[in-house]
């Protein structure tokens, strides 16, 4: 698997593991007798986007990332979510864009140009571009949205965050 097509699948099982956290987000919610929306709206600070937005721009960061490396166009996402189960959908529908991408689509990759469209006339090569700039926007937003949910009392521990491993035996 290359470089890029693991990046990848990270960014996907990350994405799986984000949607595990927004269901521990409800069962929390419920426990606690207050609507989940609550937790939607919540942020860590004034100046930061609330829990919505993070998972809107953690989704964003990852099917950007493997789009614009595989020289593709992302699907477009109009950030209308507000509820959970509409975050859900969106966040599925991306880890399933995500899993149709395999390494042969990332094998021009070196050739590949990233325009970016906010800094008219600048770009990066596709390997800056997915080091430099997706990733760890990818990570920060991702992050964001596990530190709002710990922050408002969902029991989320590093397991949860790291997600599941490639155990095998000796």
């Amino acid at each position: 698997m290359s470089n890029i097509a693991g990046t990848i699948a990270e960014m996907k099982k990350m994405l799986a593991n984000l949607e595990r956290w927004v269901d521990k987000g409800v069962e929390h919610a419920t426990a606690k007798k207050f609507e989940p929306s609550v937790l939607l709206n919540s942020r860590l600070v004034p100046d930061q986007y609330p829990l919505t937005r993070q998972i809107q721009a953690a989704c964003d960061a990852a099917k950007f990332g493997a789009a614009r490396v595989a020289g593709k166009t992302p699907p477009a996402h109009p950030d209308t979510e507000t509820t959970v189960d509409e975050l859900k959908t969106r966040i599925r529908a991306v880890v399933e864009y995500l899993g149709s991408f395999s390494a042969a689509d990332y094998a021009g990759a070196d050739k590949v140009v990233v325009e970016l469209p906010w800094m008219p006339g600048k770009a990066l090569a596709a390997h800056d571009y997915l080091n430099e700039l997706a990733t760890p926007n990818f990570y920060f937003h991702i992050t964001t949205a596990y530190a709002i949910l710990r922050h408002n009392g969902v029991e989320l521990g590093k397991q949860d965050y790291i997600g599941s491993l490639n155990l095998r035996d000796k």
